[in-house]
């Protein structure tokens, strides 16, 4: 069999990357071990947050899948932050876990070129150190110029709770065993982590009354802005409390932890640590708060977050039993820890191809990060790229200016990780330009000219573009202040847009622009932020062109950093290790002093004369 591409694993990275390769006019083979799990939701029935669902945002706005099936399938919609600013509110859902791999499978079928294959992928086929093709465990070969990985943390996996020891990457599937063993013996860079998921409970016997309740959010919005409904009916989820009781449990029984015993290796993610972890680390709280989600409308297993948790099972019975509302709580499938093998992802390009082994990409947490988000934003930019190798197309390349995908594979093929990456909006510098509200207008030219935009959303970007240059044209006439004395603002006689009024506090829309107000869309709402953060904005601009600038400088791939005079040995070797090709990469390697910056200049000028 032979394709322009194969995608190893149908997760969220995988589907991703499938379909974005399609897109773009590859003929794909999706492989995974079992085609009824393809979209599956292998931890928590939720997508979005803060910064994921900045991610989910801009793989939508590339015509992505994630969004859409997320609004298919959502019961509980809650924007995060919204009484900050509109740079850091994290749009989020839970979702009906069935019906979210339903809405995935039926997404990534309308991809025609996509074909589906059930079997296990045990090697990769290279030749003259290019990879062509991959076996599958029944002698199957399936060649392809292009491959991306997206195993998960099936990639030599184990599972552990308390005393049990079982090879998976999720309760009731095999391990990839074979193609890590494959991996590691081509001497490629890897290590393990390890994440973990809560036990889960039947809702119908917890105490509802007890909980503090959170209602589904009123206001109407959508992950995708081809979601123009909420076709399922919206479930409350509660917030509950561990407790000294909790606690006693669980320290008791620190030393039944494979956590703590070392037979866990890899580091966990560090913004969503097991409860055991919390306990030993914050010692001195009174309670951890706990948010019960329901899975699904016909389904009634909730899921406890933030009681990840690898300690036995009759330590899980007991911790639940000690939380309000849980005391009778029956446990439907006990929480497990996985640790899993991944690639150092310092070893791979902005296109998330590996240098080493021209042909191979990665996607998702093979490349060390955590999270369906962050999965399947890189599976779009693996996917994109792995068709533009087969098929002679440009790179699809995102820089850390323009998005939180940027942001994310930058900060990862630069720093590495040493535990699972999670985004975050601190970890942007533009921040308030890269908005959840505004991925469409920032990211979709660039989709477009890759290719990766379907004709749904051609249409649907015609006309937003209409919309918003009406909504703009509105915005940009003059008003004076007398015209607007009943909004309190100062009488200085002078005159601005309404743009400029929007700025503000006491100005609304249907003070400068009345006509807009009436119906108020998503458009108008992006057009407000921008009018309102307008002055920011135009100051990170300036640091935006300046780090162009620097982007301009290129570093040569033979650069030797021991022979510049001040670097330390520290920074030779990080600057060794992740081989930036540009003065502004190297300035964004951790411990690189501006000082450093300017004696690699002063050396590639030299050089360069």
């Amino acid at each position: 069999m032979t394709f322009d591409v194969i995608i190893v694993g149908g997760g969220h990275a995988g589907v991703e990357a499938a379909a974005a390769a399609s897109r773009r006019g590859a003929k794909v083979a999706m492989v995974t071990f079992d085609l009824a799990n393809i979209g599956a939701m292998s931890c928590n029935p939720s997508i979005g947050g803060l910064g994921k669902g900045h991610l989910v945002r801009e793989v939508d706005a590339c015509d992505g899948i994630i969004a859409r099936a997320a609004d298919a399938a959502a019961i509980h919609y809650r924007l995060l932050n919204r009484s900050k600013g509109a740079a850091v509110r994290g749009p989020r859902v839970q979702a009906d876990r069935g019906r979210f791999s339903g809405a995935v499978r039926g997404l990534l079928r309308a991809h025609r070129r996509v074909s589906w294959i059930a079997g296990e992928a045990v090697s990769l086929n290279i030749r003259r150190n290019v990879a062509t093709g991959i076996t599958l465990a029944d002698g199957r070969v399936i060649n392809a110029p292009a491959i991306v990985l997206a195993t998960g943390t099936f990639l030599g996996a184990r599972m552990f709770r308390g005393e049990d020891r079982e090879a998976g990457g999720r309760l009731g599937e095999r391990a990839a065993t074979a193609m890590a063993d494959q991996l590691r013996h081509l001497g490629l860079p890897m290590t393990r982590l390890k994440t973990g998921t809560p036990p889960r409970l039947d809702g119908r016997t917890i105490d509802w009354a007890r909980l503090e309740r959170q209602p589904s959010d009123e206001e109407f919005w959508t992950m995708s802005a081809l979601s123009f409904a909420r076709p399922l009916p919206q479930l409350a989820c509660a917030i509950t409390r561990t407790t000294e009781a909790t606690h006693a449990a669980i320290r008791a029984a620190f030393d039944r932890s494979p956590l703590f015993s070392g037979e866990i290796e890899g580091e966990g993610p560090r913004y969503c640590p097991s409860i055991e972890d919390k306990v030993r680390r914050f010692g001195d709280r009174d309670g951890h708060q706990v948010f019960l989600e329901p899975e699904g409308l016909d389904d009634a297993t909730v899921y406890p977050n933030g009681l990840s948790t690898s300690l036995p099972a009759d330590v899980q019975a007991a911790l639940i039993a000690s939380i309000p509302g849980l005391g009778r709580a029956r446990i439907t499938a006990f929480g497990y820890a996985v640790e899993y093998e991944h690639i150092d992802p310092c070893s791979l390009d902005h296109r998330l191809g590996l240098t080493a082994l021209p042909g191979l990409f990665c996607a998702g947490q093979i490349n060390g990060t955590t999270g369906y988000e962050e999965a399947a934003a890189q599976g779009l930019v693996a996917g994109a790229n792995a068709a533009a190798l087969a098929l002679g197309l440009s790179p699809f390349v995102l820089d850390r200016t323009q998005s939180y995908i940027g942001v994310m594979i930058d900060d990862l093929v630069l720093q590495g990780v040493t535990e699972p990456y999670r985004m975050l909006t601190a970890r942007a510098e533009f921040r308030l330009r890269l908005r959840a509200d505004n991925a469409e207008t920032r990211l979709s030219p660039a989709a477009e000219a890759a290719g990766l935009l379907g004709p749904d959303r051609l249409r649907h970007v015609r006309a937003r573009n209409a919309e918003r240059a009406a909504i703009d044209a509105a915005l940009s006439r003059p008003i004076t202040a007398s015209a607007l004395a009943h909004t309190g603002v100062g009488q200085d006689g002078g005159r601005r847009t309404a743009r400029e009024w929007l700025r503000f506090p006491d100005v609304g829309l249907a003070d400068v622009a009345p006509e807009l107000a009436g119906a108020v869309t998503p458009v108008t709402l992006e057009a407000i932020d921008d009018a309102r953060y307008a002055p920011y904005v135009e100051r990170q601009e300036t640091e935006m062109a300046e780090l162009r600038a620097s982007e301009r400088v290129e570093l040569h791939g033979d650069l030797d950093f021991a022979a510049i005079p001040g670097l330390s040995i520290e920074m030779i070797e990080r600057l060794t290790a992740a081989r930036p090709t540009t003065l502004a990469a190297a300035g964004r390697i951790r411990g690189i002093t501006p000082a450093a910056l300017t004696a690699i200049l002063l050396h590639a000028n030299r050089r360069a004369a």
